[in-house]
């Protein structure tokens, strides 16, 4: 059974992710799959995304950007979950 509940992911992800293009690819993926939220540089490097949404459209947001296909290179991500806020209306970089 499918669980269409709105669920928030906070995922940080570690590794040459700043100056790549890696926000702009983060917003597509979310995009594509009707997440709402942000992508934002964090000041020691790494790349904070916040995405709200169904638990399987997160979880595939979360599956690419360890998928190895993102520009630059991850070398980890460390996930979060908590319950959506219904506040972010769109997906922004930020």
């Amino acid at each position: 059974m499918r669980d269409d509940r709105a669920i928030r992911l906070t995922a940080w992800v570690h590794g040459r992710v700043q100056g790549v293009g890696f926000r702009w690819w983060t917003r597509s993926r979310a995009l594509e799959l009707d997440l709402v939220g942000s992508a934002s540089n964090l000041r020691d490097g790494r790349v904070e995304v916040v995405a709200e949404g169904t638990r399987e459209a997160c979880e595939s947001l979360l599956a690419a950007l360890r998928g190895g296909e993102t520009p630059g290179h991850v070398d980890q991500v460390v996930e979060r979950w908590s319950e959506a806020t219904g506040k972010p209306t769109s997906f922004i970089e930020r």
